[in-house]
């Protein structure tokens, strides 16, 4: 049995489900919403690129270590990006959160803040995890505030861990949330969801 099985998580008219074929047009379309795929710190597909991502998704999926989620406007059913669960250690209760990107639209609303209070509360809750991860991009500043803004602490730093689409090797910023830190930061998402939307 897989740890993370198949489900789909909605709040604040954001729904996450399992990323699928079906979603290919919607996901290239949300790239498309501000060239996303150029961006060097970060791994966004190009709109030819598209189909492999989901297909990697789905074989990683299989494998039991990814978990991706499409992330969808309800009320619409448009397709406004995508993130996972990945890195899932069974044996240790934990996992990671990654591989996200909205489209530039989605960037700077609520949506961001919807998904991190829907993954960790099912990761925390219904998976039982012991420890949230996240990894990002060096110079990936933007990615760095987001992840702190959460209330994650910042593990350290991996020198010369990948390799960039660019070919360059970038150093990996690593943070986590322990259980304990949960309460405490499921209470902040909630507050910052409750105050009006411009």
């Amino acid at each position: 049995m897989t740890y993370v099985s198949a489900v789909t998580l909605n709040a604040h008219g954001v729904k996450l489900e399992p990323l699928a074929h079906d979603h290919e047009a919607g996901l290239r379309a949300a790239a498309a919403d501000g060239e996303l795929w150029n961006l060097r710190v970060t791994s966004v597909p190009s709109p030819d690129e598209t189909s492999a991502f989901i297909e990697t998704a789905l074989k990683d999926r299989e494998a039991g270590h990814r978990f991706a989620f499409a992330v969808m406007d309800e009320a619409s059913g448009t397709v406004l990006g995508t993130t996972s669960y990945h890195d899932i250690l069974p044996e240790v209760k934990r996992i990671e959160i990654g591989h996200t990107w909205y489209a530039k639209r989605a960037q700077r609303t609520h949506i961001n803040t919807t998904c991190k209070l829907l993954v960790l509360t099912h990761a925390f809750d219904t998976l039982g995890c012991k420890v949230v991860g996240w990894r990002t991009d060096n110079f990936n500043y933007a990615s760095q505030r987001a992840i702190e803004r959460l209330g994650a602490k910042k593990d350290g730093v991996i020198r010369g861990h990948k390799l960039r689409r660019d070919g360059t090797i970038r150093d990996t910023v690593m943070y986590s949330l322990h259980r304990g830190e949960w309460p405490e930061v499921q209470a902040h998402l909630n507050y910052l969801l409750s105050r009006p939307r411009s």
